[in-house]
Parts: C-alpha cells; structure tokens; sequence
C-alpha cells in the first residue's frame, strides 16, 4: 500500500491480486476482521464535491484551516496520488459506488441511470446485513434512485432533484430559497443575476440563516443518523454540495480568510491560453478572471472547506462519545477538483490538468491501523467499493475494476480518468500524464516529475517517444475511445420510504412555482 515499485497495469493487477485471496498489511489481517473480533465495522463516507486535493492543511496546504479533517489523517492514511475517474460530479459517483470506470457503467452525463444489475458496494453490504443510509447531494436519476441504500435524506443542487428533494422541501416550510445557488445552477435565473454575482465570479455569503445553509442542514441529518447508530454493521455516506460553486458560505464565515494573505496555488498565470480556451470558454468568462477575483474566491472557497471540516470534527465526536470510533472506517473524498486559477482557469470543464483529476483521499481504518501513513500508490476512487467491502468481511463483485487499498501491493502502474467535455481520456503513470482529446492536434503530455504545474506539451517530443508509446498502449487496453451512449431510466426502481415523494403527484410543479415566486418577487424588488 506504501511502495512505489510496480510494472503491472492496473487491468492485469486486478487480475493477478485474486480478490478471493485473504489479503494483509504489515501482519494483520484485513480481509478476515472477525480474526481480531471486529466484526462488520461501521462505514462513514463523507464526500464533498469539487476539493482540490491541496486545499486541506493535510495535504500541505499553508493557510487552510482543516484540523479535524487532518486529525482523521493523522489517525488514518492519506493518500497523495489519488484521482477522479471522471471530473463530472454524477459519473464519479457512480463509479465510487460501483467500482467501474464511466464507460463501463454508462453514467455519463449529470443526468443519467445507474443500470439496476450493477452491482454497487452498498447493494452488496444491504444483502450481508449493513443498514444503509444516504444523506446530501447523490446527483441520482431518478433522485430516490435504489443504488443500495436503504434510506435517503437528500440535499440536491441542481436538474430535477431540487425539486423532488428533502434540502428544498425543508426551506420551503422555513419560507426560505437559496437564492446564492438558484442563480449560479438554474439558467432561468442566471442571466438576470446580480452584477456583483458576475464581478465575484460567484463568491458571495449565502443569503440563508446558517442553520438552513446546505453544509449545516446536510451535517444535521448525518449527526441524526450517527446519532442512530448501535454496535456495527452500519454504512452511512454524506454528500455535502460544498465546496463546489457558488461560493457562498453563511455570513459568518464571509471574513474567516483575508484574500490578500492567501498564497496563490501553483499554476496561477496571467492570461488564459488559447489551447484551453478552444476547449471552454468557461462558466464565467475566462478572460475576465484577474488576481483579485481570484483571492476572494479562494477565501470563500476556503471558508466552504472549513466550514465542512467543523462538520467533520461534530461527526467524529459523535461517534467517539459513542464509542464507535475505534471500529469506524472512515472516508474522505470528493467527486473531482477544482482549477482555482491553475492555467488561469476557474471551476471544471476543461483538460484534465491536476487540481481538476486530483483529489484528497483520506481512509481511517478500524483501531486505526496505519495511522499516520502516507500513502504514494497511484489510485482511483473506484478503489473504494473493494476496499469498504473487504473491510466489511464482504466479497467484491468480480465485476469491479478497482483494487483493495488496505492489500499488500505497490499500486498499479497506471491510472485512469475519461471525461465528455470534449471526449478526453487520461492515463497517469508515476511520472507523466497523457490526456488524448476528441479534438484534432489537442494530445498533452506532461512529465510531471519535472512540470508539476503542466506548463510543457511533451507530445511528440523524441526524448519522450517511449514513455509516449507505453501510456498510448495503457489506454488502449484500458477502454474505449468512443463516447458511450449515456444510459437514462426515469422510471429505474426508487427506494421506498415516508420521505419520497410520489412520481405521479405535482410535487415538482407546487415547489417549482413556490421557489419562482420568491425569485420574481425579489426581482420585482429589484426593479
């Protein structure tokens, strides 16, 4: 789990690990945790959407303050060579779920079906006993969507979820609206948003009470559901919509960073290329983005992480005054990352460069073994699904692409990402990157070991030929170089639980109208 000495592809090491083999680390027993009389130990996956691996104190960031997501590390292994399979928040989840590759499971929009005979980690831990709850942003179609969870207590952010889940039904009870994020999220709303939304690139504190921001209520329900907890054998993953934009923490956490202190991240430049403004022109205009905007999006996306990691901390003390924290795994992860100004870009939808494919991967085992490790294998989060369930003392389906992060292996020789924005497929290896795009003369390669910020296009550049050919061929063993056709099935089996709304009642159109209500009244105002 620790070395960096492999040769095998991540195919052939699949193979070649034999997921029926009892599998150990430095001496003990994993695969069999009734051995040392933990059985079934409980799961908590807390996954935040668009964190940048570098934007924890953890992972050597200099002016974040994240000390209860860095304890967990301290108390766990983090992971430096971590990766999205795909930077688009619904296909990484589904991949994490089921442990395959977007082009395997044909997930790949953010409004598509996770074919119901895929087996994901959370059907398999139902059927060996687990109590299976969800809570926040799962970005599922339909939004209820039976994935293996028997219970969901969603926060959505955008398409038809927020207008079927719990989040929106709660502030409107409380007459409240999100105002920040329907602007940012609803095209209807967005062109007529505020100057100061656009001269902020979206960085702006929240108009909700804090109690009804999504980070708050979204930690409510977990602790509600911890809180529920007996024993072992229980899963509960919570999805905060934060830190992704718009950047708009409660107002009391508006001033916790001074942009003017921040230090900028590696791959700030000062002008935008043409390269990447062929592939987007961005979610707020590129060109437009200067020094400036740039700090105060960083302290208010900052502030977001922050805010998470007091939730972290409340979750980790509930469970310690329990005493379930010692037989807890523990997960930190997110979907995809963020560009926050690397190559002059903001948000995602471009190459995958680093800060966008990267992501902070933190796992704390049970009596925390490891604790303290840093790990420098190269991994994906469809590592996830075999490890929880080999931690669980449950059988991976043979189905699943990823490996078993707690297993005695170096890590496998390469890793992979794909995206549709154009259609572009990645593979890493310890030392370079190769991204091929649908796009004519858009191939990048970069030797990270001596271009970390990816500033140099080494593409047909001789002295590179051969580790060129050999990231070429991983590729192609590794899948696909057409865009599979994205799989949807509104009517895809739903869980069944109070909390659900009915497909054939007009709950939509009610909370619709309700939320359009408020936004044109407040335009009125305005006008």
């Amino acid at each position: 789990m620790f070395s960096m000495k492999h040769t095998l592809s991540r195919r052939t090491f699949v193979k070649a690990a034999g997921y029926g083999a009892a599998l150990s680390v430095c001496g003990a027993s994993l695969s069999g945790m009734a051995e040392e009389g933990v059985s079934q130990p409980n799961i908590l996956i807390i996954h935040a959407d668009q964190h940048r691996a570098d934007c924890l104190g953890s992972y050597g960031n200099p002016d974040i303050r994240s000390p209860r997501i860095d304890a967990l590390a301290a108390d766990g292994v983090r992971f430096d060579r971590a990766y999205c399979p795909y930077p688009v928040c619904t296909p990484s989840r589904y991949s994490l779920l089921s442990g395959l590759p977007a082009h395997e499971h044909r997930g790949c929009t953010n409004h598509c079906t996770l074919p119901s005979d895929v087996e994901t980690f959370p059907k398999i831990l139902r059927r060996d006993g687990y109590r299976t709850t969800a809570v926040g942003k799962m970005h599922f179609t339909p939004t209820y969507l039976d994935v293996g969870f028997d219970r969901l207590f969603l926060a959505e952010q955008n398409g038809p979820g927020r207008w079927d889940d719990d989040y929106h039904r709660a502030l409107r009870d409380a007459g409240l609206v999100d105002i920040n994020d329907l602007e940012d999220q609803n095209k209807e709303y967005r062109v007529e948003a505020d100057p100061e939304y656009w001269k902020t690139f979206g960085a702006s504190a929240s108009n909700l009470p804090a109690k009804y921001h999504s980070t708050n209520w979204i930690a409510e329900r977990a602790l509600e559901t911890l809180d529920g907890w007996t024993g072992s054998g229980n899963l509960l993953m919570a999805g905060f919509v934060k830190p992704h934009h718009p950047f708009d923490p409660p107002v009391e956490w508006r001033d916790a960073y001074n942009p003017d202190k921040l230090t900028l991240l590696p791959g700030w430049i000062p002008q935008v290329s043409p390269q990447d403004l062929a592939v987007s022109k961005g979610y707020f205009p590129h060109e437009s983005l200067n020094e400036s905007a740039l700090r105060r999006v960083m302290a208010y996306y900052y502030a977001s992480i922050e805010q998470i990691d007091q939730q972290v901390g409340r979750m980790v003390d509930l469970l310690k005054s329990k005493g379930l924290y010692e037989n807890t795994v523990i997960v930190y992860t997110s979907d995809h990352g963020e560009y926050l100004g690397s190559h002059h870009l903001l948000l995602k939808s471009g190459y995958m460069y680093e800060p966008l494919v990267r992501v902070p991967l933190i796992i704390k085992y049970p009596k925390n073994r490891y604790a303290g490790r840093v790990s420098s294998v190269l991994t994906s989060n469809t590592d996830l699904a075999p490890t929880l369930l080999r931690q669980a003392g449950s059988t991976p389906s043979p189905a699943m692409r990823g490996i078993d992060l707690a297993a005695p292996t170096e890590g496998p020789e390469f890793v992979f990402a794909e995206c549709d924005r154009p259609r572009q497929r990645m593979v890493r290896s310890r030392r370079s990157k190769l991204i091929i795009t649908s796009q004519p003369d858009s191939t990048l390669l970069f030797d990270l070991d001596n271009d970390p910020i990816e500033s140099r296009n080494r593409y047909g550049d001789p002295a590179y030929a051969d580790e060129q050919r050999r990231l070429e061929e991983a590729l192609r063993e590794w899948g696909t170089e057409e865009t599979p056709e994205s799989y949807l099935d509104e009517n895809a089996p739903i869980i069944k639980q109070p909390n659900v709304p009915k497909r054939d009642d007009d709950h939509r159109v009610s909370i619709e109208r309700y939320f359009r209500d408020k936004m044109n009244a407040r335009r009125g105002a305005r006008s």
